[in-house]
């Protein structure tokens, strides 16, 4: 089984339970997926093949060319894109999302759940100025927040020291929860918030809220948050792949999405 298997399965376990299907669309939408075309993709432009079904219309995705090669039948084009960049190039197409067909795991994602879920992905952190006036250990945090966390963080290598997750209060008294993203790398901090938004949204809490922000080691408070914080440490990695020129590939670059022809 690949992970996206395992996180259908979970779902499955879970019957319509609301927080086990949005782990598995915030695992698909980082999972990198095989997009069956009709031809190699030219540049930026790509061609999928189509099918248009009872359920309307859909394109195919595999999370590995063995499970497309097997669908198929043969060798096939595709374009290995992440999830999130192929819901985004779907958005406002009426086009539904037909995952993993042929396996034990597949699932057809119809076109008003793939808008949803890029509507979702597209959404920043709204940026607001407020100091912690106290910092205290978190309360009540619900599992599936931290988990959600520790995953998205994972994939966050080079970009951060670490991240602490602290109970504070504010000087208009107001009372919440901060991450701390800890030395994090110039031109980081809005892929660090991004991830931190998506693990709140996808971990299935309802109404729930985490305030960003981030620290340098020797900071005042970032003194405070270690005596009180749950640390999570993020990967290492020399060069960050989100920080990278912009490679070749379509979809490597989010500023150009490829685009449908």
């Amino acid at each position: 089984m690949t992970e996206l298997d395992q996180s259908f399965a979970a779902m499955q376990a879970n019957g319509a339970g609301d927080a086990a299907r949005l782990r598995y669309y915030n695992h698909m939408a980082d999972t990198e997926l095989c997009l069956l075309l009709e031809q190699e993709p030219a540049g930026d432009t790509l061609s999928p093949v189509l099918f248009d079904l009872e359920e309307g219309r859909f394109v195919l995705v595999f999370d590995g060319e063995d499970r497309l090669a097997g669908f198929v039948g043969s060798a096939a084009p595709y374009a290995a894109l992440p999830g999130r960049v192929i819901a985004g190039m779907l958005a406002g197409q009426g086009i539904g999302l037909g995952i993993n067909l042929g396996a034990e795991a597949s699932l057809m994602i119809p076109a008003q759940a793939v808008d949803w879920l890029a509507e979702t992905l597209g959404q920043g952190p709204q940026e607001l100025v407020a100091l912690p006036r106290q910092v205290h250990a978190p309360l009540g945090l619900p599992p599936a927040l931290l988990v959600a966390l520790e995953g998205k963080l994972m994939q966050m290598a080079g970009l951060g020291q670490a991240a602490l997750l602290a109970g504070v209060t504010y000087a208009d008294g107001r009372r919440g929860h901060l991450l701390a993203f800890v030395g994090a790398r110039p031109g980081a901090e809005p892929a660090l918030a991004k991830a931190a938004g998506e693990a709140l949204t996808f971990s299935g809490i309802d109404a729930g809220e985490m305030d960003v922000g981030f620290v340098q080691p020797g900071d005042p408070l970032h003194a405070a948050l270690v005596r009180h914080a749950l640390q999570f440490d993020l990967p290492q990695s020399p060069v960050p792949p989100q920080l990278q020129a912009p490679a070749q590939p379509p979809g490597s670059n989010p500023a150009k999405p490829p685009i449908l022809r």
